[in-house]
């Protein structure tokens, strides 16, 4: 099983070159118009569509929940070798958890999280609005 996501894009090389360093995968398919990313881990079926404009849906992110810190790290360094970093979390409280994670923002100003859940938590963050903070 694998989540399939379309996203409209204005910029579609940037936006290749941008989820081809978050996903760490080349895309299975490019056109003038459209590119496909297939992965296995996520498990993910990525389409993007060239469009005139790509307008964001209001509080809406996306994110990818890996294992554990060290696939965070691992994302940290390949999104900053690209300048693609927007900012770090090392054990901080979001959603009710204790997490570590990165956040990178496409060429369409769709915030990306790569994250891992450190432990549950009885408090929602230390912030009031811990997932828009990019």
């Amino acid at each position: 099983m694998k989540i399939h996501l379309n996203l409209a894009t204005a910029d579609l090389e940037r936006s290749v070159a941008f989820y081809s360093t978050l996903l760490d995968a080349a895309p299975a398919k490019v056109f003038e118009d459209y590119a496909l990313f297939v992965t296995e881990r996520p498990a993910l079926e990525l389409a993007l569509d060239l469009r005139e404009s790509a307008p964001l849906g209001s509080g809406a992110h996306y994110g990818i929940c890996v294992d554990d810190a060290a696939e965070v790290e691992r994302a940290i360094s390949r999104l900053d070798a690209r300048g693609l970093v927007a900012s770090i979390e090392r054990e901080e409280i979001c959603c009710y958890a204790n997490q570590t994670k990165v956040w990178a923002v496409d060429p369409d100003g769709r915030p990306w999280e790569v994250y891992t859940v450190h432990a549950d938590t009885a408090e929602e963050s230390v912030e009031a609005a811990c997932c828009s903070n990019v």
